[in-house]
């Protein structure tokens, strides 16, 4: 089943970096500080990917280590290639189409004006309005 991973930025200067499965339903979410690089949150977020044939991500997360990282779990990866990249990277452009899946996940999350207007100055209490909207959104 393909598990599909993205990222937004919220207010405040954070990313959410989330994990869907093939419904698109959150499996996991991270909350990083907007400095941090999307490679250190798919890092974290590699850690806790449930079982999955392939992931499928943005130029945001092309990096050689993530790739050497997914084949080790044997997860085939569906990233597109920066375009300053030295050797080429092929990405199946028909597959590369369901990412929308994890577009709409975030849509749905930016429905609650809590999320999409960031209220919250604390990363933990953001943290939690977007777990309990997710909850509702998506699995009650």
């Amino acid at each position: 089943m393909p598990r599909q991973i993205g990222r937004t930025r919220g207010g405040l200067n954070s990313k959410l970096h989330a994990v869907c499965d093939g419904d698109g339903k959150p499996v996991v979410l991270l909350l990083t500080a907007g400095q941090v690089s999307d490679y250190c949150g798919a890092d974290t977020v590699l850690e806790a990917l449930p079982e999955a044939d392939v992931l499928i991500a943005d130029k945001g997360y092309d990096s050689n280590r993530l790739r050497k990282a997914l084949a080790k779990q044997g997860i085939k990866s569906c990233i597109p290639g920066r375009a300053n990249r030295k050797e080429p990277i092929v990405c199946d452009t028909e597959l590369y189409k369901s990412r929308n899946l994890i577009e709409r996940l975030f849509g749905r999350l930016k429905d609650w004006r809590r999320i999409a207007t960031r209220y919250d100055r604390c990363a933990h209490t953001f943290f939690s309005a977007i777990c309990m909207a997710a909850t509702v959104s998506f699995w009650l």
